[in-house]
């Protein structure tokens, strides 16, 4: 018994040590890019927070799905791609951006609806099922697409509010890729006060974690469930007009933003707004710096961060036990 307390003692005095050691080469390398050029720390900075407000709009939709429902949606960067296309259409038919981002994401909402009541309820609680049929789904629709709009990429364009750039002293940057992370910031509020604040998010999480007895109750917990899938449909063809609105929307963006989104829950921890938020500005503060100072290895070194953040904390962030 005396010998079991080093053993449990160990990996906690390491895990210290190492978040120390982290935040310690954060604060250096931060002092050094000020140091060096301020303007362009500023830069690349706000270009890692844009992106990681459009990666957050992404997976929070994917926490929704698989962090909580434990479903292996493996087609979620599908509904990105379809809710972009769709996004697009409906600009160019009306001209109006906010009805192609209200339309687009009603839209895949109801895709989403309709695939998990057509055909994924049908596999539930078989993840190797699961994983398989939404992979065929991905398949599909980037067939569908490719058919209806063509290999080459679409614009959809910003809307005329938000055009032009904002200039901050010496620094000028895009009104709209601002206006991105507010908007991404609120969708975050949002859903925090819908699961932890509202009847219908506690519904959602004792469906969760006890789905017989909250069934029992008189709650049809199928449909609760589908809701929540739609909802977690309808943020990914939100996030494909709003990311489609300054990048532009080509095949190829579904396996992106699905693996983005993956990246940013294993971080983050399943089934945690906060986790999601939180590791979506760790990819894309990382991302952003390792394509300006290490672009041939960015992609190395932002995986490199998620092993070195589950070698720390092996269920993310705010995960919390199984």
């Amino acid at each position: 018994m005396a010998h079991a307390i080093p053993t449990l003692v160990a990996p906690v005095h390491r895990t210290r040590v190492l978040r120390a050691l982290l935040v310690a080469v954060a604060i250096g390398f931060v002092a050094r890019e000020v140091a060096s050029d301020r303007d362009t720390f500023v830069t690349i900075l706000l270009n890692g927070l844009t992106a990681a407000g459009l990666y957050f709009l992404v997976a929070s939709g994917f926490t929704l799905i698989f962090g909580l429902l434990r479903v292996t949606n493996l087609a979620h960067g599908s509904y990105y791609l379809v809710g972009g296309y769709v996004g697009y259409s409906l600009r160019e038919q009306t001209g109006s951006w906010l009805v192609a981002l209200v339309g687009a994401s009603i839209f895949v909402a109801l895709l989403g609806m309709a695939f998990q009541l057509l055909i994924l309820r049908r596999v539930a609680a078989d993840p190797i099922r699961e994983a398989l049929v939404t992979i065929g789904l991905t398949v599909v629709a980037a067939d569908l697409t490719l058919r209806v709009w063509g290999g080459a990429p679409r614009d959809i364009g910003v809307p005329r509010l938000l055009e032009g750039t904002l200039t901050m002293g010496d620094l000028t940057y895009s009104k709209y890729r601002l206006a991105l992370l507010a908007l991404a910031a609120v969708v975050g509020i949002a859903l925090w006060v819908l699961l932890l604040r509202t009847r219908l998010g506690m519904t959602i999480r004792a469906g969760v974690d006890d789905p017989a007895m909250l069934a029992a109750t008189g709650v049809n917990v199928p449909v609760v469930f589908t809701l929540v899938f739609g909802l977690g449909a309808m943020l990914a063809g939100f996030a494909g007009v709003a990311g489609g609105s300054y990048l532009s929307i080509s095949q190829g963006e579904d396996a992106r933003y699905l693996l983005v989104s993956l990246l940013v829950v294993i971080v983050g921890g399943l089934g945690s707004v906060s986790g999601a938020a939180v590791g979506a500005l760790a990819v894309g503060l990382v991302e952003a710096f390792a394509q300006v100072h290490l672009p041939t290895y960015s992609v190395l070194v932002t995986f490199g961060v998620m092993v070195v953040i589950l070698a720390v904390r092996p269920r993310g962030l705010f995960g919390g036990a199984a």
